[in-house]
């Protein structure tokens, strides 16, 4: 029933009988043979064209009937004692999955790996994340291999033809991936070959895996960075708002976990979002410095066919190839930069997270999470938990541990390409899903918080925050207002010493600066006038910042105008 068959009429429209080994429903369709499929097996996955558009409108949907939904890798069989009528009966057959092919590379060997080497060797089960970096590269080598006469442009157009058709059935779910065939790159080589033949077999011309692996690499990294690039942009765009429907409000300020200074909490959000412009200069440098292009390095040391190393470079849009073939197979510091700017970002959403998880504890009571944000205890019914941004705290963890496995990973590796870069995949993409994920919920929880006015102005007089801004009073007052008298040159340490022992009387008498007489100030020192209480309290204190950069409430304007311009609010 499954026997080779010859003598098709070429070009011939015949109509195709399909029936399902599994639940018997039967479905027919219209198509031409082709002479390149005499005597083959066709893999349903690699259909052709005509062959995919219209064995979709049928039962059968690549591999699968709709009967039994199962996705199988299957077959196409054409009965020898039908192949002149016109009718022929086609069976759909699933494919032995224990049957093995000869490897790509398999010439030298005269038996096939082991069950267990090739478990623990392949690569497939994660590096298929690259196959449309894969894809690419190979459409663009092509091309290139054409143009220098290594291969015809008919082939070319064959080659290029069938990965987008390899492409439209990876992403329709229906390619079949498979664990003999070692990684991405030979799925998609095997697969073509499966499809078109001979001229498939010209691809590899003038590259290795070696080379192949790190273009797909540093393709994929760059379409990651610009991923990453804009949750940032998002998150940086959620704080400003934040900040601006807050507009006003004072916060303490700490240094050490203790009440340092009063801040205005729109400060206090684009001290974050400052960070996280920092975070995405960093990658995008990373970006700037591997966009460039290992393509046509081979094995290690270059190839002696005229190829065109500057084409392919140009057409993956790098900024050049890169110059050294050694060095383009063995190095993986582009990643390691990567991940090293991915910790950095983890870092900075753990130390958000850290505060906006104290600050909705029930001891600080400064924020509160809506529902939507929260959840709750299996036994403690009262909890409200901003699980969140805990999560984002301990999933820094992950990003950072990424860093420190591929470090490890390339510490004393010997130039040039190693088997052991095939373990930089899994941290990279680990590292890549978890930063996108702790910047989605970040910017998800900051849409969905409000800050308790009145219980954070029922904090802010205890912990003494004006008093730094009562010695700048003394400095002030000493130099400028009363530049002639004997206590016109009293240092800062003095006014700070000054001031201490007043926060001392504070601390005795169970009050705040603002509570002490004036009687009381002058008795710690005469340069105390009537003014100081116009220094004294934290909404007096904020009005006194008036450096670049502070608290201040005009300068915190200016810094809410930057940010809200540079990230195209309200635009």
């Amino acid at each position: 029933m499954h026997q080779r068959t010859t003598g098709w009429h070429t070009g011939r429209q015949k109509q195709i009988n399909l029936r399902c080994t599994r639940c018997e429903a039967r479905s027919s369709w219209l198509g031409f043979i082709r002479e390149d499929m005499q005597g083959t097996l066709i893999n349903s996955s690699l259909l052709l064209p005509q062959q995919l558009s219209l064995i979709s409108k049928s039962r059968f949907h690549l591999g699968f009937c709709k009967n039994t939904q199962k996705k199988k890798s299957a077959i196409f069989s054409v009965n020898e004692t039908m192949r002149d009528s016109s009718s022929s009966s086609v069976i759909l057959a699933e494919k032995k999955q224990n049957e093995k092919e000869e490897k790509l590379w398999g010439g030298r060997f005269e038996e096939s790996v082991t069950d267990t080497v090739e478990k623990f060797s392949e690569s497939i089960s994660y590096d298929k994340a690259l196959y449309k970096q894969d894809i690419k590269q190979s459409k663009a080598h092509a091309t290139m291999l054409a143009k220098q006469g290594l291969m015809t442009a008919s082939d070319r157009d064959a080659i290029l033809q069938g990965l987008d058709e390899i492409e439209k059935c990876i992403e329709g779910g229906e390619f079949v991936w498979r664990t003999d065939r070692e990684d991405v790159h030979m799925n998609i080589e095997a697969a073509l070959t499966d499809l078109i033949g001979e001229p498939a077999k010209k691809l590899h011309t003038a590259r290795s895996r070696n080379d192949q692996v790190v273009t797909d690499l540093r393709l994929w990294c760059r379409d990651a960075i610009d991923k990453i690039l804009l949750c940032i942009k998002r998150l940086q765009v959620a704080l400003v708002n934040l900040a601006k429907v807050n507009e006003g409000l004072i916060v303490p300020g700490y240094t050490h976990l203790q009440r340092a200074q009063p801040v205005l909490l729109q400060h206090l959000l684009l001290s974050y979002v400052e960070q996280l412009e920092r975070d995405a200069g960093r990658l995008a440098d990373c970006r700037s410095r591997l966009n460039f292009c290992p393509l046509g390095a081979c094995a290690l040391a270059g190839t002696g066919l005229p190829i065109d190393r500057f084409m392919t470079s140009d057409a993956l849009g790098f900024t050049a190839p890169m110059r050294n073939s050694i060095d383009a197979v063995s190095d993986r510091d582009f990643v390691l930069e990567f991940l090293s700017a991915n910790s950095i970002v983890a870092i900075h959403l753990s130390r958000l997270g850290e505060e906006w998880v104290l600050w909705a504890s029930e001891e600080f009571g400064f924020l509160t999470p809506s529902d939507a944000v929260s959840t709750g205890s299996s036994i403690m019914p009262q909890k409200k938990n901003p699980d969140p941004m805990e999560l984002v705290r301990g999933k820094s963890a992950r990003v950072v541990g990424d860093l420190v496995t591929l470090l490890v990973l390339c510490k004393g590796l010997p130039q040039a390409y190693n088997r052991d870069l095939q373990e930089d995949k899994e941290p990279l993409f680990d590292s890549v899903k978890t930063i996108i994920g702790m910047l989605e919920v970040s910017t998800e929880f900051a849409q969905n918080i409000t800050f308790n006015h009145e219980r954070i102005q029922r904090a802010l007089p205890a912990g003494h925050l004006d008093a730094t801004t009562v010695a700048d009073y003394l400095v002030n007052k000493a130099c400028c207002v009363l530049p002639n008298s004997w206590f016109s040159n009293i240092p800062f340490r003095t006014s700070h010493d000054i001031v201490g022992r007043s926060v001392a009387l504070c601390v005795s008498k169970k009050c705040e600066l603002q509570d002490l007489s004036l009687d009381e100030l002058k008795s710690l020192s005469p340069i105390f006038e009537q003014d100081v209480y116009e220094y004294l309290g934290v909404e007096n204190s904020v009005k006194k910042f008036r450096s670049y950069g502070s608290t201040g409430s005009e300068c915190v304007r200016d810094q809410l105008g930057y940010w809200s311009n540079k990230l195209e609010i309200d635009r």
